[in-house]
């Protein structure tokens, strides 16, 4: 199940940024890692059973202050089905002989 997980992290510098996407992509089963937020300082991240609360710890420990806002389920948008189906007409044109 994969899943979405919404990060608030107290982050002042880039450098404060670039240690919290690093502790966040080493996390196992991580896919993706993003900053959101008009101040950069949600962490969103994308997986397959990552587990939230140790996460947060984690960034606890190598940052000062992680708290969790969202936890929910990535549904994938289903495959549209195309039954309009044209068939293709070839026509073969007949080559034109000329004789002298």
């Amino acid at each position: 199940m994969k899943q979405k997980i919404v990060l608030k992290v107290s982050m002042h510098c880039s450098k404060c940024r670039t240690k919290a996407l690093k502790v966040a992509a080493v996390a196992y089963g991580v896919t993706s890692v993003a900053l959101e937020g008009a101040e950069k300082d949600k962490l969103v991240i994308i997986g397959d059973g990552v587990d939230a609360a140790c996460l947060t710890e984690a960034l606890r420990k190598k940052l000062c202050h992680a708290s969790i806002e969202i936890v929910e389920e990535v549904k994938e948008p289903k495959p549209e089905k195309k039954e309009d189906k044209k068939e293709l007409i070839i026509c073969w044109q007949q080559p034109q002989v000329e004789y002298y």
